[in-house]
């Protein structure tokens, strides 16, 4: 069955915003005497609960912070680190090969709409989507439900439809929903298990669109 349909997850996906929202928790912590585990920020990457789970984890290490306090102080570091961020390489060339193609594209990503509109916008690649689905409307990845939005919101069927990823909590989002998932890992990501994925690129430049439709 021929490809109608490509979903996009936001972070570390179409830009690597994670490496940028890791560094700040990494200076949070140092901040507060401490190190960030990597094994703590792996096990919650790709959902929903990053910000509580830093938090909590943060408030074992140095008992009586506030995080509402520090909160405002966190955003505004990552939106410093994100001030020169463009699309992940080679983003551009499969947004521009899909439209050619006449392909439906969507977001999928577990972030708020608040976070990842702005930065679609900023990217200028808001333009290429016909549908945007975040977190604040729908339950976070791993479950499936922003891909099965997805699938609604661009009237198509799963078969007909490829994801493209970064972490395996989105991949096995996508697989819940029986899609096709592409991983393309990033430099925070690369060491993960993608067992499940269907294809592993390291990344968008590395194959193109017209080669993969054709896999």
């Amino acid at each position: 069955m021929p490809t109608r349909a490509l979903v996009f997850d936001f972070d570390g996906t179409l830009a690597d915003t994670e490496s940028a929202v890791l560094q700040s928790w990494q200076e949070v912590f140092r901040a507060h005497g401490t190190e960030l585990p990597l094994d703590a920020w792996y096990a919650v990457i790709g959902t929903q609960h990053t910000t509580p789970a830093m938090f909590a984890l943060l408030a074992e290490h140095a008992p009586g912070i506030d995080p509402e306090a520090l909160r405002p102080k966190s955003k505004a570091r990552v939106f410093e680190l994100l001030e020169t961020l463009g699309p992940r390489e080679g983003v551009e060339t499969y947004l521009e090969a899909a439209k050619d193609h006449g392909l439906k594209l969507a977001v999928a990503s577990s972030s708020s709409g608040a976070w990842v509109n702005p930065h679609l916008e900023r990217l200028g690649i808001a333009r290429y989507f016909d549908a945007v689905l975040t977190g604040d409307r729908h339950k976070a990845k791993p479950d499936p439900d922003l891909y099965l939005a997805a699938l609604e919101a661009l009237k198509t069927n799963a078969k007909e439809t490829i994801a493209f990823e970064d972490t395996p909590h989105g991949v096995t989002a996508a697989k819940a929903a029986g899609l096709t998932c592409v991983a393309v890992p990033n430099a925070i990501t690369e060491s993960l298990d993608f067992g499940q994925a269907d294809v592993v690129l390291p990344s968008f430049a590395a194959k193109p669109l017209e080669a993969l439709l054709g896999d």
